[in-house]
């Protein structure tokens, strides 16, 4: 489990194609302090670490399947991975410490495209559309995990849905360099997806 707060942006060094996808991802987090097996949220999505080393700089190696490429904006033609390219990153929560943003389970749901972006102030409005399937899922001062990050809803429009990312957030995270167009991964509030269910079965 996560939390949606980002602790380190990332860098891909090397993707390799080994029947799953192979990435090589630079770190500042001490690798002596990560185990094999541990898990690493990767723009948010969780993957399993299953090689460590501290030269030329600290990195760590993850396997991804076939399925969180085609789920995900890893494989994104135009859009997906690339070699040098940043990624926000979040170890796994342990017990006893802060729950600064809320429960992300790393299992991305899908993609939401970035539609448009206006400044207020100096934080900028994204405004977001989201897989019709999805947006049932979104709403208002709800929360939201987009490319792992926790992100709270401002307004919902039909699949568009806004929020307000701070400079902070920008400052320490991958969305400063973001852009219109740009595919974004999407996990919706797990507590949202019990809430529909509950109503299925209430009104079942």
């Amino acid at each position: 489990m996560f939390t949606g707060i980002i602790t380190d942006v990332g860098q891909i060094l090397a993707l390799e194609q080994r029947g799953d996808l192979r990435a090589r991802i630079g770190t500042a987090y001490d690798v002596s302090t990560i185990d094999i097996g541990a898990s690493i949220a990767c723009n948010g999505v969780c993957l399993t670490v299953i090689a460590l080393g501290s030269e030329p700089q600290n990195w760590f190696d993850v396997e991804i399947s076939a399925e969180s490429v085609a789920k995900t904006n890893i494989g994104t033609q135009g859009n997906g991975w690339a070699v040098a390219a940043p990624v926000n990153l979040e170890r796994a929560l342990k017990v006893g410490d802060e729950l600064g943003g809320h429960i992300v389970s790393g299992h991305v749901d899908g993609v939401a495209e970035i539609v448009a972006m206006q400044d207020e102030g100096d934080s900028t409005r994204f405004t977001f559309r989201a897989p019709e399937a999805l947006a049932q899922f979104i709403a208002p001062k709800g929360s939201v995990t987009l490319n792992g990050t926790s992100l709270t809803v401002n307004e919902v429009d039909g699949c568009e849905f806004g929020v307000n990312i701070i400079p902070h957030t920008k400052a320490v995270t991958i969305w400063g360099a973001a852009k219109v167009g740009d595919v974004i991964n999407l996990e919706i509030d797990t507590l949202a997806r019990y809430v529909a269910r509950l109503r299925e079965w209430g009104s079942a």
